[in-house]
């Protein structure tokens, strides 16, 4: 992942996104004959009533200490629920052959398919503290060109052939001025950007959708680009760089104000890049369904307002999770379901969330702002009788 400060409001804080590095776990089957969601699970035991993590403690609680449990559309995270299925967290295969079986129903028919075979936890810090921090990220879309021209003049690289060869790597300003780190880049251009803030986005998103056109009027073709490494070099918050010099107020620190001042400041542009040392590089993958997010850390694709980034230390990949929190520009509860499936290296601790918007603006307006109070509870299975 990208690493990122925790400089300025939401987005810069947000982690970006890839696939996982371990090898895919087998989709959980099952000899059952198919169940409708709410039917009868397995019989459980009795839950623990503590669950210990490397970073954080599970404390059992009742389905009545989930605040707005009842009020969220579950259905609708059914699909995430599958998905991570594909690659079941310890202690989730049975859950995921059940799941895999069933056929999703109603809201009220889920949330008691959920109820019978899952345990609530109130996630706490190894002290004992329950809140915590969650901000959001989301999916860029930008305008890109195969070929150099025209305005298409930044380039988005594919990871140097020697990568590996130094620990880290060159600094994003030595790649743009010393002759051997430029070099290195030579025919490992992926498109062109019009605009060099739209790839360091890319590259603090971690993954990104690229609208290519070729300038003969033909309709543009849409691909995804994702996280392929980095230069092992340190992120440094361009928005925090802003702050430090007094060119923007703490908070105001957000997405479009950074834009703003680029567009009235272009000759200190390349200044501002430099102050963030850390370069991703990118593979491009098709894009099969738009409807999906990329790939997360877990190893499965992201689906919009439905999946969260977690420490692993904490939360493993795959837990079902209840949110409570509030939505950053209407300040309304967000108390839904959803699931972990990716992480950033600002994602640490305890009670740490980010939440994936989606792709475009309106899920840009939602993550760049988004920094606010979390208390979330995990839903684990319950162990069953001679299992």
């Amino acid at each position: 992942m990208a690493a990122f400060g925790a400089a300025i409001l939401g987005m810069l804080v947000a982690c970006a996104v890839r696939p996982t590095d371990e090898p895919a776990a087998q989709p959980a089957t099952s000899a059952r004959t198919p169940g409708q969601v709410g039917s009868a699970p397995r019989e459980p035991s009795a839950a623990p009533a503590r669950l210990q993590r490397a970073r954080s403690q599970w404390v059992a609680v009742g389905w009545d200490q989930l605040p707005g449990w009842g009020s969220d559309r579950v259905a609708e995270a059914w699909p995430a629920l599958l998905r991570s299925c594909e690659r079941p967290a310890p202690g989730w295969s049975a859950l995921c052959a059940d799941a895999l079986l069933a056929t999703p129903g109603d809201d009220a028919a889920t949330h008691a398919w959920l109820k019978q075979r899952l345990q609530p936890y109130r996630i706490e810090s190894l002290d004992g503290v329950a809140d915590g921090l969650i901000t959001g990220y989301f999916e860029p879309q930008v305008e890109a060109s195969r070929m150099r021209r025209g305005a298409f003049v930044v380039p988005l690289h594919a990871p140097p052939t020697d990568l590996g060869s130094r620990k880290p790597y060159w600094t994003r300003q030595q790649l743009d001025t010393v002759p051997a780190a430029k070099a290195s880049l030579q025919g490992r251009e992926i498109a062109y950007l019009a605009d060099p803030l739209d790839m360091l986005l890319l590259q603090i998103q971690g993954s990104g959708r690229l609208r290519l056109s070729d300038g003969t009027g033909a309709s543009p073709r849409t691909v995804r680009v994702a996280y392929a490494g980095t230069n092992d070099q340190p992120y440094l918050s361009v928005g925090r760089w802003l702050i430090d010099r007094g060119e923007l107020k703490a908070d105001g620190a957000n997405w479009p104000a950074i834009k703003d001042w680029a567009r009235r400041n272009p000759q200190r542009v390349q200044q501002l890049l430099w102050a963030n040392p850390r370069v991703v590089f990118f593979r491009e993958e098709p894009l099969p369904d738009p409807g999906v997010g990329p790939r997360g850390a877990q190893g499965v694709p992201l689906t919009p307002q439905r999946s969260v980034a977690v420490d692993p230390l904490s939360v493993p990949y795959g837990t079902l999770l209840w949110l409570d929190t509030t939505e950053p520009l209407s300040a309304r509860p967000l108390q839904r379901l959803v699931l972990a499936q990716d992480t950033g290296s600002a994602i640490t601790g305890a009670v740490r969330a980010d939440y994936f918007w989606g792709l475009g603006d309106a899920a840009l307006e939602q993550a760049g702002r988004m920094k606010q109070p979390l208390r979330y509870f995990a839903l684990w299975p319950l162990p069953a009788d001679g299992r």
